[in-house]
């Protein structure tokens, strides 16, 4: 089981999905390639929409972990890369709403000058550990 905790001498969330520490639990650890808002044709989902594209880069998250039996509440960590500080409050909703502060990563923002092509706004790097009770290998 994941512990997840925020110790009392820690900043305040102030409502932000995250937690300071995590315990790691014992499972398989799945490291993701950084996912961003292609589809699964490699078309760009939400051109010039934060909302649209963080939405499709957890769906993409999604597909991944799914794959060997994994869920949202398996990612331990979670690394977000974002173009405009003016998406934060785009990027903390879809954030919020696919991990609830009971299951949320530990977390980093980092605000980048550009990502791998000029179109995507957002890029999750996320690393979860899937129960040895629920994993299984890809079936491809």
């Amino acid at each position: 089981m994941t512990t997840r905790f925020n110790p009392p001498t820690g900043w305040p969330q102030l409502g932000r999905a995250f937690n300071h520490g995590i315990v790691q639990p014992e499972g398989k650890t799945l490291h993701m390639t950084g996912q961003v808002a292609w589809d699964g044709e490699g078309k760009l989902i939400g051109e010039g929409d934060c909302e649209v594209q963080i939405r499709q880069c957890f769906e993409n998250v999604e597909h991944i972990l799914s794959a060997v039996g994994g869920r949202l509440e398996d990612i331990i960590s979670l690394t977000i890369y974002f173009l405009k500080r003016a998406d934060l409050p785009a990027i903390q909703k879809v954030r919020a709403e696919k991990l609830a502060p009971e299951i949320a990563p530990a977390s980093i923002l980092i605000q980048t000058p550009g990502l791998v092509v000029p179109e995507l706004l957002v890029e999750l790097v996320p690393i979860a550990v899937i129960p040895y009770e629920r994993y299984h290998e890809p079936k491809w």
